[in-house]
């Protein structure tokens, strides 16, 4: 007979509950060569509520032992920027790691489906809420695939039969779609159309050959993504501006300036492609520290990995439809081409966290080509 099940709330990343906290998933994915670990830096600084975030959001942590052992975790969230800009009163989870045990899943997301209701929300969401950058969604369909660093997780598959069994439905669909670099190759009709927005001379690629060149630009890329993405799309919200100028650094760290490409009309900046080397096997090794060793490793993991993550792109709505996606990907397919000499070349290139309802970039898909392999799905309970 199993020992009985305890729930206890998690308070700052001090203590024997939060150390289990941010070591369960250590734990569970152990023999797991899909799984990628955050660093425990970023999850202490969540509990600690040190994160941006809860500058102007609330949230709450809990853990479930049985016979002593940490065997569930889960945050809930009230994200009053998001809730605010889609006028919605959902709570979200996210960190949602838990054994397959129906009794666990049941008393976690219980837990915070009370906690929501006390704030008067009427839906529970997830996982998601805590910005683009920490991954949305539980894997339902890629199992035999990596995770794209921390940028969309990893779980074991029986994670959306347990949440399903709770009553939680589909509430949307996010997709990688990976493409061969090797064979890679523009349709004749999207260069085409670049190559006539580079001759009308209104648009122009901005180029970057070191990080502090993006760092100056990071406020204007930061509008962007508040008007292009943030703002409109139904996952996604507005960011503070100090949670603008935490993924700016969480994107400085992974970024290869070269690969970043910046659309500029006149002066002013106007879309952008986000592109990064997979650093997903030194995050590996790392096992979520951030030693002096670990980060050499992270630095030499630049030249060997021959994987690209493409993980973000946003156009001003005035600016849609006017040739502009099709420069940026023009101009990242030099860039996979054109790779320094001291590197690798890359193998695949991965676009991921493509939501179902961004008609323009799944189009972009089925223009370039692109498979999709790996689908997460956000799940929603009415309360």
């Amino acid at each position: 007979m199993n020992a009985p099940l305890e729930l206890r709330a998690v308070d700052g990343s001090r203590g024997a509950d939060s150390r289990a906290f941010i070591e369960l998933p250590f734990r569970l994915y152990r023999r797991s060569p899909q799984w990628v670990p955050w660093f425990r830096a970023d999850v202490r600084a969540i509990l600690d509520r040190r994160h941006p975030f809860f500058e102007h959001s609330a949230g709450a942590f809990f853990l479930a032992r049985r016979a002593g052992q940490a065997v569930g975790r889960i945050a809930v969230l009230e994200n009053t920027r998001y809730n605010g800009r889609h006028a919605t009163r959902y709570a979200f989870f996210h960190l949602l790691e838990m054994e397959e045990d129906a009794e666990t899943a049941a008393a976690l997301l219980e837990a915070s489906a009370q906690w929501a209701r006390q704030r008067g929300l009427t839906a529970l969401v997830g996982p998601s809420g805590l910005g683009a950058t920490t991954g949305s969604g539980v894997l339902v369909e890629g199992f035999e695939h990596r995770a794209a660093m921390t940028m969309m997780g990893y779980n074991y598959p029986y994670y959306a039969r347990l949440l399903e069994q709770l009553g939680f439905q589909p509430h949307q669909n996010l997709y990688s779609a990976r493409l061969d670099a090797a064979s890679f190759r523009l349709p004749e009709r999207v260069r085409s159309v670049a190559e006539k927005v580079l001759a009308r001379g209104r648009f122009r690629v901005l180029e970057f050959r070191r990080k502090r060149e993006l760092l100056r630009l990071a406020p204007q890329l930061g509008q962007v993504y508040n008007t292009a993405i943030g703002a409109d799309h139904p996952e996604t919200y507005p960011y503070s501006e100090h949670e603008l100028q935490r993924v700016t650094r969480e994107l400085i760290f992974v970024a290869e300036p070269a690969l970043i490409k910046v659309l500029a009309y006149g002066e002013r900046v106007a879309g952008f492609v986000l592109a990064f080397p997979d650093l997903s096997a030194a995050l590996q090794r790392s096992r979520g520290r951030l030693a002096p060793w670990a980060l050499l490793d992270i630095l030499a993991e630049y030249r060997r990995t021959t994987g690209l993550i493409v993980n973000g792109m946003g156009i001003l709505p005035e600016f849609q439809r006017l040739g502009g996606n099709a420069l940026l990907y023009y101009a990242l397919e030099r860039a996979v081409r054109g790779r320094r000499p001291s590197s690798p070349p890359f193998r695949h290139v991965d676009l991921t966290q493509v939501a179902d309802t961004t008609e323009l970039m799944l189009s972009d898909l089925e223009t370039l080509g692109g498979q999709v392999y790996k689908t997460h799905r956000v799940y929603r309970k009415e309360l």
